[in-house]
């Protein structure tokens, strides 16, 4: 079956959801060989450039939403840093450090529904900052979007827009009744719309089946996103979810390879919980189908440093792109 799957995709063909979901059946005797067959179409789709982006937790805290596993609601007892939106030299100065680096891209996260004209503003000025010192390429994830803004972004010079589903429709809202996954999905419309790059995903470990998890990702290639960055849950103490039991190292790279398989073009980016659930594996991660991940810590936890990120890297025998 493994080998009629490879022959498929590699040949430029689709997978069907039925296709998919008979891989979930793929144990740990074949699980390795999956993961061969997801690393060979990574590389014939990416040969072996890794993608690094970073970003800026540019307003923390506060969140009017309920997404039980976020550390950020204002409903959870949780420890979480809270502060306004940064002054535009702050965010200007992160996106200096990030391009001094060698990160391409950068971008600027911010807390709550979505922004408020003022804070909006803000956003807009420090981003032609940031495009007059330093050619990075700037990323923005401010929640629900209107089509003004939306313009205003691309006009700004933003490259892509981030907004993650979280889960499939069929199980969000048992982690979010705030708001809809439909208006997630309006917003990813809007933004390509105007020409905006999509970057969204979720996360693995959210009480859903690996079926949903799946669900998700069909969700995303029918929206044709261009980036799809995997978490995996980090149980934030104070939250719904604080007590649940993320999953092992190899259920992560079986739904990674898996992943891989059914949008073979599109960039997997290892993101938020990397370094904690998949432990001693994350290298396995770019085996699996990964072609990219966040550096440099993410939005309420931390990562690690950015050489070990770059000699794990190197380890592989791949290679990162800095500046483009």
């Amino acid at each position: 079956y493994l080998i009629g799957i490879k022959e498929k995709v590699l040949g430029g063909e689709r997978l069907s959801f039925p296709e998919a979901k008979k891989l979930l059946e793929v144990g740990k005797t074949n699980l390795l060989e999956l993961i061969l067959i997801a690393n060979q179409v990574r590389e014939q789709f990416f040969g072996n450039q890794i993608g690094l982006c970073t970003i800026i937790n540019a307003k923390s805290g506060r969140c009017s939403e309920d997404c039980k596993f976020c550390a950020q609601s204002s409903r959870y007892q949780s420890e979480c840093t809270v502060y306004p939106l940064l002054n535009i030299e702050s965010i200007v100065q992160a996106a200096n450090h990030a391009a001094s680096q060698g990160i391409p891209r950068f971008s600027i996260v911010t807390s709550g529904r979505s922004l408020g004209q003022k804070d909006f503003e803000k956003v807009i000025k420090a981003i032609q900052t940031i495009h007059q010192h330093t050619k990075i390429t700037v990323d923005c994830s401010l929640g629900i979007l209107s089509s003004e803004q939306a313009v205003a972004l691309k006009k700004a010079g933003v490259e892509r827009y981030h907004h993650n589903l979280e889960t499939s429709p069929s199980f969000f809202s048992q982690v979010c009744t705030t708001h809809s996954i439909s208006e997630k999905i309006e917003t990813l419309n809007r933004a390509k719309e105007v020409g905006l790059s999509l970057c969204s995903g979720g996360i693995i470990g959210l009480g859903e089946t690996p079926e949903q998890w799946l669900e998700m990702v069909f969700v995303l290639r029918d929206l044709k996103v261009d980036s799809i960055p995997v978490n995996i849950l980090n149980p934030r103490p104070g939250t719904p979810l604080e007590d649940i039991r993320p999953p092992s190292p190899l259920q992560v790279l079986k739904m990674l390879a898996i992943m891989r398989l059914i949008v073979p073009q599109t960039e997997i980016r290892l993101a938020g919980g990397r370094e904690v659930n998949l432990r001693d594996f994350q290298a396995a991660a770019f085996w699996a189908g990964a072609t990219g991940m966040i550096v440099g810590g993410y939005l309420t936890t931390g990562g690690r440093s950015l050489s070990q990120d770059f000699q794990m890297i190197t380890d592989l025998g791949m290679k990162w792109n800095s500046h483009q």
